[in-house]
């Protein structure tokens, strides 16, 4: 009997374990083979930007309206779009203005900004050539691509999110930097775009997060610089 009581204990044990260990296999896991799908738009890219809801990216879209070469290239070239939200314009917007008004400078707007410092920030968003992950995953150090003007060089490293305990077993998200000519990354300033792949008929879009100020940190000393180059002349 006592041999009894000692191996039912036991069985029940490794039965329980069993049960477990099927419950939490690979092939049940929401997170295992985990697919980052390629979402498709029948249209550009500069349409696809149009058809979003209000409050996505109309800022990019007023932007885009006074440069046009810009928006032209969102049309009819092969772009990589890291498509900036409204909120990363109006966290620019709001440090460049709050340092106006401490200056006793006048308040601008994206409509009021200089136009030539514009397009130079904006250019490095817009990647010549069309990328997705799979150009980036062989790179473990990511990967230098140049903008769409000036030839300006962005830095893009492939990331693998963690979720519920697996490490790395999340979506896939990019990584996207200014390195600022710089070789060591403490000099970079990046930000992280977690929608990624959206295929349209002339490239690709991934999406930045909405905590992302626009112009990695340039924003606002391009704009006041300007001004006080005006009010000099």
């Amino acid at each position: 009997m006592k041999t009894l009581l000692v191996k039912t204990p036991i069985a029940v044990f490794l039965g329980i374990l069993c049960l477990w260990f099927s419950s939490c296999s690979k092939s049940d896991s929401p997170y295992y083979d985990y697919k980052n799908d390629v979402q498709s738009f029948n249209g550009t890219t500069l349409e696809y930007l149009q058809a979003q809801p209000s409050g996505t990216f109309d800022s990019l879209l007023l932007v885009l309206d006074r440069l046009p070469d810009l928006k032209d290239s969102l049309n009819n070239s092969q772009v990589t779009l890291f498509a900036p939200v409204n909120l990363n314009f109006a966290a620019a917007m709001k440090y460049l203005n709050l340092e106006r008004r401490q200056l006793g400078e006048p308040e601008l707007s994206l409509s009021t900004v200089d136009a030539q410092q514009l397009d130079t920030l904006v250019a490095r968003y817009i990647i010549r050539g069309v990328k997705t992950t799979d150009d980036y995953i062989p790179e473990l150090d990511g990967l230098l691509l140049t903008s769409i003007a000036y030839n300006y060089p962005m830095h893009v490293r492939y990331v693998k999110l963690s979720a519920s305990g697996f490490e790395s077993g999340g979506a896939s998200a990019v990584d996207f930097s200014n390195p600022f000519g710089s070789n060591i990354n403490k000099d970079w300033i990046t930000t992280r775009a977690t929608t990624v792949n959206i295929k349209t008929t002339n490239g690709t879009i991934n999406i930045l997060s909405a905590i992302h100020s626009f112009g990695f940190g340039e924003f606002t000393d391009r704009m006041n610089f300007i001004e006080d180059e005006e009010d000099e002349n």
